[in-house]
């Protein structure tokens, strides 16, 4: 097996030493229309969302080379003509977070991470992460950090919806917390100033993944849990990503 080991901190999720590609193919989930815009205040208790399937449970980052990770964490995704809307649930018995301040480099916390990439022909994507607090980083990638590409940390999501709610307390570790909830209404149309991305129909194939960053005492690195694995310790390997489809 040959080991790579990429130095250096670059924006985004960190890089670190990982295994090579996988033999298993991306995972696909399909999104379904909803007609009724989904009310975003992080409760997941929406009529629509019963609806939509669960992923299926985030595994390491590197897949089977690793264990399985010690909290469950799943996403379920919707769609209107506006918004995609995406749902994470986390377990956690301890539901911390700190970082306050938009654009933060928010992965210093626990979170939860999104990498959309609407043109799958092209080498472009983008990025956003949530923690606990609620607060976002979003960021537009021309190209992968391994072909030469710069984070473009002044693209911002406009009309982005998020909200967070706590099954326990934030930032009190003398108590057992059951997880939190993220709900996001991501809007179709947030990277007109960038790129011209059509307005997806049904059938319409975009590429994504989903990170959650957990870290813990007395550990050196944090741990990576994703949808769809990686085969190695970098999120920023979009031919790896899920299949996101869109139905109706």
């Amino acid at each position: 097996m040959i080991v790579r080991l990429l130095a250096g901190l670059v924006l985004g999720s960190s890089v670190a030493v990982g295994a090579g590609p996988m033999d298993t193919p991306p995972l696909r989930y399909a999104c379904h229309y909803t007609a009724t815009p989904i009310a975003v205040d992080g409760k997941l208790d929406d009529a629509a969302w019963a609806k939509a399937e669960w992923t299926t449970d985030f595994v390491d980052i590197e897949g089977d080379a690793k264990p399985r990770p010690k909290f469950r964490t799943r996403a379920k995704m919707l769609w209107d003509a506006n918004y995609l809307y995406i749902a994470a649930e986390m377990e956690e018995p301890n539901v911390h977070a700190t970082l306050t301040k938009h654009d933060s480099v928010i992965f210093k916390d626990d979170d939860f991470e999104v990498f959309v990439k609407p043109l799958p022909k092209t080498e472009s994507y983008y990025e956003f992460e949530i923690n606990a607090l609620n607060t976002g980083w979003d960021l537009f990638l021309p190209k992968p950090y391994k072909m030469g590409g710069k984070a473009d940390n002044s693209w911002d999501i406009r009309g982005l919806r998020t909200a967070v709610h706590v099954e326990g307390t934030l930032n009190q570790p003398g108590d057992a917390d059951r997880g939190w909830t993220v709900e996001i209404a991501y809007p179709l149309r947030a990277f007109e100033s960038r790129q011209q991305v059509p307005m997806p129909v049904d059938g319409t194939e975009w590429r994504i993944n989903f990170s959650r960053v957990e870290w813990t005492k007395g550990q050196a690195r944090e741990d990576n849990w994703v949808w769809s694995p990686q085969g190695l310790v970098d999120m920023h390997v979009p031919e790896r990503w899920g299949y996101l489809v869109f139905r109706r």
